[in-house]
């Protein structure tokens, strides 16, 4: 008798316990004490959509309503939490009339506490990481039976083992070398067929690809982060997911992506967004085209869809205590879903910094989309932080090619002077490539003193700095977009490299001390409060000369860009409104020379000077 009522009890569970397995409910769980007092569900099983939700087991949360689609494998619950503090455990009743059909239990977690968080700023430097090529730490998690693109380090577009595992291990060196901040990009799951190394075809929004790792390990790579005093930004997509995502297999709703009467690509023409003559159809293409045809248009038009986004971003942010998001693809989603999107996370987790990839070269359709730009159609955005690409596009052509009358310096100088456009310029990212461009130092022409320049300038101009990763060790790329060789393994990343750029072995001379450089450059930069938040003054660029001043509170940073070949005398007497009459001096950040700023200054050959202004 004993036991069958033991075998019983053993059945009992299981039954439950497989029941729960059933019903797929995201987000995982949520948090009490946010301002918005409810939160939207998705429960996924087969029709589940006949059945009845219900809260029993605590009287302080009520489900107020349920919604069904087209597809009865759906059933969207939402909970009303306005008294609710947590934890709290729940159980979620699936019911048929009086009949329990299935019981799912349900976390309500306590909101997190930021501390003294507050997002990423100028006084930042963000190092960027595609996490599949920068080291692989933990090989057993290289592969699993239920992911089909597999490790092979010899086809570039291939994976090739990095993981989270493997940046912890090199956190040092990040942090040594003066970056305050990493921004990875995204590592939630892309279980695809191909090409899921890069990240920006989600397979499912809330779980992290398990050859990265897992939630738990990602989180405490935030703490480790934070512990060592870098900040970490999360890369999202919203646009679109991976057409072997689970919904496209069975579609919450017909209206969940964009579907055309055969595949419509987008047009990439942001353009259409802001002109007052573009057609319909230009626009519609642009806005609900497909990314690539294995990456399906997401339509946030559909309230279900575009709760359930807000929610993704929220959850994240407040499971890891995330500290910046960057947005890919910004401007591509409906732009009232994308205003929505910043106004709810300003108001859940204004905490968390947020910047817009908007991928025009024109400074006008970048501007549009930042807090505080007053537009012709009467769109206001609430985003605050976005990607200077304007100024990235002409960077390295200005550095490489001969001045002239509109060549060269000049280039430089007339992309900050557009920054009117922009309500706050300070707020820009600032960068020479990203992984998703030829590297910056292939484009210099694999010129070490021209890509010096471009990081004095970087550092020392308005805006956030961002480097990515290999730029500090001088690699390089196809001088065509190649997506593969542009984001290459880090050498020194896996066991069996013959180089190890971490510790030094077998790096040339050149690379050696091009990091040195670097790594001087930013902790320098670290400690100049003037760098980061200064006023920025610009002298018109002349002989091949460009001069300009960071200046706030009395103190005062000269920076001057020397492209000429040969030495050069730097007559002073144009910058008397920062170099008043006397004996001024000032010592250089970079060489810790002293340097005599009255008359005149000998500047050598192709070299970038950063003066700090000590007075007489």
């Amino acid at each position: 008798m004993k036991l069958s009522f033991f075998l019983l009890f053993i059945f009992l569970v299981h039954s439950i316990y497989s029941q729960d397995q059933l019903v797929k409910i995201e987000p995982p769980n949520w948090y009490a004490g946010l301002i918005t007092d409810t939160v939207q569900l998705m429960c996924y099983s087969k029709d589940i959509a006949q059945l009845e939700a219900k809260v029993i087991n605590n009287k302080s949360v009520n489900i107020v309503n349920q919604v069904r689609t087209d597809n009865s494998n759906y059933l969207w619950i939402t909970l009303n939490l306005k008294n609710v503090v947590g934890p709290k455990e729940l159980t979620i009743s699936f019911m048929r009339g009086d009949a329990l059909v299935r019981e799912v239990p349900y976390i309500i977690e306590a909101k997190p506490n930021f501390g003294k968080q507050n997002g990423f700023d100028q006084s930042d430097v963000i190092y960027l990481i595609t996490p599949d090529r920068f080291a692989d730490g933990d090989s057993s998690n290289n592969s699993f039976p239920d992911y089909k693109d597999v490790v092979d380090r010899k086809v570039p577009l291939a994976r090739h083992g990095g993981d989270l595992k493997g940046i912890v291990d090199h956190l040092d060196y990040i942090k040594n070398m003066g970056f305050t901040a990493v921004w990875l990009n995204p590592i939630i799951e892309n279980n695809n067929s191909k090409y899921s190394y890069h990240g920006y075809a989600a397979t499912d929004f809330y779980r992290i690809d398990a050859r990265f790792g897992t939630n738990e390990e990602y989180k405490e790579f935030v703490e480790l982060c934070h512990q060592k005093d870098l900040k970490v930004i999360m890369d999202m997509i919203h646009n679109h997911c991976s057409d072997e995502h689970f919904w496209m297999k069975d579609l919450p709703a017909k209206d969940w992506v964009n579907i055309w009467p055969e595949y419509t690509q987008t047009n990439h023409r942001k353009a259409t967004l802001q002109d007052i003559h573009a057609s319909k159809i230009d626009k519609k293409t642009y806005l609900d085209g497909w990314f690539v045809p294995t990456m399906p248009d997401l339509n946030q038009r559909n309230k279900l869809l575009s709760t359930y986004l807000i929610q993704n971003a929220i959850w994240w942010s407040l499971y890891l205590k995330l500290d910046g998001i960057r947005m890919d693809t910004y401007s591509y989603p409906e732009k009232k879903y994308m205003k929505d999107w910043v106004e709810s996370m300003q108001r859940e987790v204004p905490q968390v910094s947020i910047v817009g990839e908007e991928w025009s070269v024109n400074p006008a359709h970048v501007a549009y989309w930042q807090k505080g730009k007053i537009n012709p159609d009467g769109f206001t955005s609430d985003l605050q932080y976005l990607m200077d690409f304007p100024t990235n596009q002409l960077l390295a052509e200005a550095l490489k090619e001969n001045e002239d009358w509109n060549k060269g310096l000049i280039r430089i100088y007339e992309s900050l002077a557009n920054d009117f456009m922009y309500p706050e310029p300070n707020d820009l990212l600032i960068f020479l490539d990203n992984h998703d461009m030829t590297r910056g130092f292939t484009t210099l022409g694999e010129d070490v003193d021209l890509l010096k320049l471009a990081m004095i300038f970087c550092m020392t101009t308005r805006g956030v700095p961002q480097v990515y990763y290999g730029t500090e060790i001088l690699m390089t790329s196809p001088l065509n977009r190649d997506d593969g060789r542009i984001r290459a393994d880090y050498p020194g990343g896996w066991e069996d490299d013959k180089i190890n750029a971490f510790t030094g072995e077998g790096l040339s001379e050149e690379k050696i001390e091009f990091r040195s450089f670097l790594t001087k450059l930013l902790n320098e930069r670290k400690d100049e409060k003037t760098l980061h938040y200064g006023k920025l003054t610009h002298f018109v660029p002349e002989n091949g000369v460009y001069v300009y001043f960071r200046h706030m509170d009395g103190e005062k940073i000269m920076v001057i860009i020397n492209k000429n070949k040969e030495p050069f005398k730097l007559e002073l007497e144009r910058f008397t409104e920062f170099l008043e009459n006397g004996n001024i001096r000032g010592v250089e950040l970079l060489s810790d020379d002293k340097i005599d700023v009255n008359k005149e200054i000998l500047l050598d050959p192709l070299r970038g000077y950063i003066i700090k202004i000590e007075g007489k």
